[in-house]
């Protein structure tokens, strides 16, 4: 995995949120979405100001609303999941558009879909914002075990590399006029995945070998392993900061 990879969700920028230490940012991902979740659902005025801290977030990291808004396709299976709720609800119900729907399970929607749509934000504008390299090395200095950030790196660097392999594969037979379409034509694709499969474990191979030659004991050289200073951690930090406020606040002012 070299250094100037970076995965597809990231965009190259040079913001203050782009220039943030990723331990940092991991962290008041983290923290920040502990707020939202901690949040009595009743608040809906909380929920607003979250709203307002990722689109200032946002335009602090150079993004597109539009961008972020695309990206929260993610979560469509829970918004579906949670759309179903009011109609199997228990309890209490209320008439809507003439549908009779439970009012827990309208609010058990409104926490799900709400929750989920910031959560998922936050993860986003924190992708957007941290290439990969960078997001294992935030993960190692915030003491997740090196072995498990060497394993993720090298799987998402050689799942990309086996994407593109598969790709040029299916150029090259379409190229010879195969077109299946039919099962009793997937002798052919299956032939193409166990090819896939050989390139897949000689290239690692030879990888592994080439890394070997070069002293390679088992992690990757950290080019920036500075510790982060007071400054980067108290500009990532208030952030969650004002989050957990509102929190507290949201519960405090509860009736």
């Amino acid at each position: 995995m070299t250094g100037g990879h970076a995965h597809a969700l990231y965009v190259h920028g040079d913001g203050p949120v782009h220039r943030l230490r990723p331990e940092c940012k991991l962290l008041a991902h983290v923290l920040f979405v502990f707020a939202v979740v901690a949040t009595t659902r009743e608040e809906f005025w909380a929920f607003g100001v979250y709203a307002i801290m990722l689109v200032v977030l946002a335009q602090l990291a150079d993004l597109r609303l539009a961008f972020v808004a695309k990206r929260l396709v993610i979560e469509v299976p829970f918004v579906l999941f949670a759309l179903f709720l009011p109609f199997v609800g228990q309890g209490e119900r209320v008439d809507v558009l003439g549908l009779p729907l439970s009012v827990e399970g309208l609010w058990a929607m409104w926490n799900i879909l709400i929750k989920g749509t910031l959560g998922v934000a936050a993860s986003v504008i924190l992708a957007a914002t941290t290439a990969v390299p960078d997001f294992l090395r935030g993960l190692e200095r915030l003491h997740l075990p090196r072995a498990f950030t060497s394993i993720t790196g090298f799987m998402i660097r050689y799942s990309e590399v086996i994407s593109h392999e598969a790709g040029r594969m299916k150029v090259a037979r379409d190229a010879r006029g195969y077109d299946a379409r039919w099962l009793w034509q997937a002798k052919g694709f299956a032939a193409s995945a166990g090819a896939l499969f050989i390139r897949s474990y000689e290239r690692g191979e030879r990888v592994y070998l080439a890394m070997m030659s070069r002293g390679y004991q088992g992690q990757l050289p950290d080019a920036d392993a500075g510790r982060a200073g007071a400054g980067a951690w108290a500009a990532a930090l208030s952030f969650p900061a004002i989050a957990l406020v509102v929190a507290v606040t949201a519960w405090v002012v509860r009736p």
